[in-house]
């Protein structure tokens, strides 16, 4: 398993600082979220990209419907050339709420997921030099620069995709399958909730099923600061289910306080949750 943090929010100098942090204590990856307002999470990440040399970055996650997919394939190809193979984007329909900020965009959930269904078809293809899209919702023609597929090619093939995946939904797995890692929801009578060691066991079962690719699949929780012990029983549940990442998130630490930047980097040295092998 390995053990990432996302940065609940801050300054951009904040979490620069938290990012190297997280690479001095043993973390795997360093991830960011997207708002409509505040602190650009692609700027920010190259920032991190110079100056660390190991971690993982990445986005958790980016409303893809609600950006240019070519854009987001830019920013990722960007991060994953100036990091050297380190980048990661997370990707999902959208939180229809007022936490991130409404904008105007779309909420409709059908057109938003034939809106990421085009954009993981459309970056996966520039990636690969594709240079013409055409689809319902995104038509791209860039073919009268040919250098651009040139430039514009990741140092990872592909650059890993973590899409947002809601379990037992056969079309949202089905999505899955087109990307490298899962971020894993559970619809319980209509509702979403966090999944359950054993929901993480039949999602990596039924993805093996199907595919030849090795899916990451994300767990995500908060473990204790001061009691390794504790912290090492919460995650290995999630492990032993076939769990491939443990991201620590402090999602209830919605703003931003001097208090909640001491305790974020109080968490992060302290190091991962290391399981023993």
């Amino acid at each position: 398993m390995k053990y990432g943090v996302v940065l609940p929010g801050g300054t951009a100098d904040q979490q620069l600082r938290q990012a190297i942090l997280a690479e001095a204590h043993g973390w795997f990856g360093v991830f960011v979220w997207e708002a409509a307002y505040g602190v650009d999470a692609w700027t920010l990440l190259g920032a991190m990209a110079a100056r660390t040399s190991r971690v993982m970055l990445g986005t958790n996650l980016t409303p893809l419907p609600w950006r240019r997919p070519w854009k987001v394939a830019s920013q990722a190809i960007t991060l994953d050339q100036i990091s050297g193979g380190r980048a990661i984007v997370g990707i999902g329909l959208g939180a229809v709420d007022n936490f991130l900020g409404e904008t105007g965009e779309v909420i409709d959930r059908k057109i938003r997921a034939e809106a990421m269904d085009e954009g993981i078809d459309l970056m996966r293809g520039l990636w690969r030099g594709d240079l013409v899209f055409q689809g319902k919702h995104y038509q791209m023609d860039i073919s009268g620069r040919t250098d651009l597929a040139e430039v514009g090619r990741p140092v990872q093939t592909p650059i890993p995709l973590w899409v947002v995946g809601a379990w037992p939904s056969e079309k949202s797995m089905n999505r899955v399958l087109r990307c490298q890692g899962i971020l894993p929801n559970v619809r319980i009578d209509g509702q979403f909730a966090s999944p359950r060691p054993s929901d993480l066991g039949q999602i990596r079962n039924w993805l093996a099923e199907r595919s030849d690719v090795a899916h990451d699949i994300i767990a995500d929780g908060e473990t204790p600061i001061d009691d390794q012990a504790a912290a090492t029983d919460i995650v290995r549940p999630f492990a032993e289910a076939g769990a491939t990442w443990w991201l620590e998130t402090r999602w209830d630490m919605a703003l931003a306080n001097e208090e909640r930047m001491r305790q974020i980097e109080a968490r992060i040295k302290a190091g991962p949750p290391i399981l023993s092998s």
